[in-house]
């Protein structure tokens, strides 16, 4: 399993920048899960905390508001996130499942303590891991705060244009942009309109990338008042 992480993760930045040997240590260490749609990797609040590695598919990052479960992220394959309680962490911050069927690696505690004993450097690897997912939710809240609709509904399509679809309804992309459905529907007609997405069942799917990220573009310069 350990070549198969590997090449699965080659394209993500944070296990691309690990030296070889931590890499490899890394990869022989995790863990492989296949999700069924909907399937919990783990939930808020958990104490078994470590390294989750996106393999195929997309996680759902959900958090508690009240008593309902708030989409506030997603990952894609090749993407690592999570954090460690050994120096300092707390439990798991949000809860992450199975968006379309999906599979991953983990990496927790105890295999990170193992990983360790020859490869102490492992540690300041989840630091920096930490510090991305950090910066990621100061940006992404930036865009919430300062992008108008349609343009933050262009910010958090413009991930997926690699793949050609984003696997979220309607309603999920109206929660991860902190809109009415009704609000996100008609920026989403807009969108079509121009050829930049295509409606689909339960997804989106990108047509024009760079209809898109224009249409983004042009909407930022206005929150800014440059025009």
């Amino acid at each position: 399993m350990a070549v198969d992480v590997a090449d699965h993760l080659a394209g993500n930045r944070w296990f691309a920048a690990l030296p070889a040997a931590l890499r490899g240590a890394v990869a022989a260490a995790a863990s492989p899960r296949a999700l069924a749609a909907g399937q919990w990797v783990y939930g808020q609040g958990d104490e078994d905390t470590g390294v989750v590695m996106v393999l195929d598919g997309m996680l759902r990052l959900e958090t508690m508001v009240g008593d309902r479960l708030v989409l506030i992220g997603v990952a894609r394959a090749g993407a690592a996130f999570g954090q460690s309680r050994r120096h300092g962490g707390g439990p798991r911050i949000v809860t992450a499942r199975a968006g379309p069927p999906s599979r991953v690696a983990t990496v927790g505690d105890s295999a990170l303590g193992r990983i360790a004993v020859e490869q102490p450097a492992i540690w300041h690897a989840v630091s920096t891991l930490v510090y991305a997912q950090l910066d990621a939710s100061v940006h992404g809240l930036a865009e919430m705060l300062a992008l108008p609709p349609v343009a933050r509904i262009a910010a958090r399509l413009r991930p997926f244009a690699e793949s050609g679809v984003a696997p979220l309804s309607q309603a999920d992309l109206a929660e991860l942009c902190g809109l009415s459905r009704k609000t996100t529907n008609a920026h989403l007609a807009t969108l079509e309109a121009a050829g930049a997405i295509a409606r689909g069942y339960g997804c989106i799917r990108l047509i024009d990338a760079g209809v898109l990220a224009s249409f983004g573009a042009a909407d930022a310069a206005r929150a800014q008042g440059r025009y």
